[in-house]
């Protein structure tokens, strides 16, 4: 294994000063930079991340806290969350992903690390939140849009892009429209439902109470709720699923009830995972920028981590994805 005082025979200088010119110290001038820089590379040197952490005092662990990893949150926004903040965070850092269910006290129970990415679900997660933002700790919060100004955040527009969807949806002509709701505490079920809601305000179309059903963002759950749906003395012409697997459900569903989609009734659904383009009819949906949210998440907190944030929030565009389900 390649070490620095290696690279320092090779260069003719102490290995204290390979040790600052890898860490780029403004002590050491820029063509020593380069040439060690060179040497390193040549040599395929890798760091030693603990020796590195006792000199920087970091342990170059940034901590990933999902609000709950067992229910509400499916493999595909697991992935995609952690493909965006590995792709961002240099490689000498490590991901150590959290349940905060599992916690008995947010404080006492956060190993040593450098930062906090918190991928929050729902306005529960706020009593942890509170408690680490008074950590010395950067902390930043995706996924739900924070009311206080001060936190690092960086969430998507769930309102906007439902609002959207269900505008289209009308303009076509749909005038009964039904919504499966997610999990009541997740702050993304509000959001969806609001955007959903003005849609149907600015339009002067009835809502009945009855178009209205409760599902916890499962694929059976879709199907449960469509069947209650369906089953009603009017039922709905389009229903907006609150996220694609419950869209999966309440086609599967329409189909057993021998429905035609969407010749007798239209489904949309929310994130637009991969398979949404692969059921039968492909699904019309809304895209989360997951994977751009979560990178972009990571970066705030590198920055804040180096003391340089120049923007504290962010709120990402969704993006309507017509396909054959509507």
């Amino acid at each position: 294994m390649v070490t620095i005082k290696d690279i320092a025979k090779i260069a003719g200088v102490s290995h204290t000063t390979v040790s600052r010119a890898l860490n780029d110290s403004p002590l050491i001038k820029p063509a020593t930079k380069k040439k060690i820089g060179d040497i390193a590379r040549s040599l395929n040197y890798t760091p030693n991340v603990n020796a590195k952490s006792l000199v920087n005092q970091k342990s170059y662990i940034i901590g990933l806290y999902f609000s709950n990893l067992s229910a509400g949150t499916s493999d595909r926004f697991l992935v995609e969350v952690i493909k965006g903040i590995n792709t961002t965070l240099p490689p000498e850092y490590r991901l150590a992903v959290h349940d905060m269910t599992t916690l008995t006290s947010p404080v006492e129970d956060l190993p040593r690390m450098d930062g906090i990415i918190v991928m929050s679900q729902s306005d529960q997660d706020d009593t942890f939140i509170e408690e680490i933002s008074h950590l010395d700790l950067p902390v930043v919060v995706l996924n739900r849009q924070m009311d206080r100004p001060s936190f690092l955040n960086v969430t998507s527009n769930d309102a906007q892009g439902v609002y959207q969807a269900i505008d289209y949806a009308i303009q076509l002509g749909y005038k009964k429209v039904a919504i499966i709701e997610g999990k009541p505490t997740f702050r993304s079920s509000i959001e969806r439902k609001t955007g959903f809601m003005r849609a149907l305000t600015e339009h002067g179309l009835a809502f009945p109470t009855e178009y209205a059903v409760t599902g916890d963002y499962s694929i059976e759950s879709g199907r449960k709720c469509a069947k209650q749906l369906l089953e009603l003395a009017e039922p709905p012409e389009v229903i907006f699923c609150s996220n694609d697997d419950m869209a999966i459900g309440a086609i599967n569903t329409c189909l057993e009830y021998g429905l035609a989609i969407p010749a007798d009734i239209a489904i949309i659904g929310f994130d637009n995972v991969p398979f949404s383009k692969y059921t039968n009819p492909p699904l019309t949906t809304i895209s989360k920028p997951v994977f751009e949210m979560s990178q972009l998440g990571a970066q705030l907190l590198l920055d804040s981590i180096n003391g340089s944030v120049s923007q504290k929030q962010y709120l990402l565009d969704t993006e309507l994805t017509i396909r054959d389900s509507l």
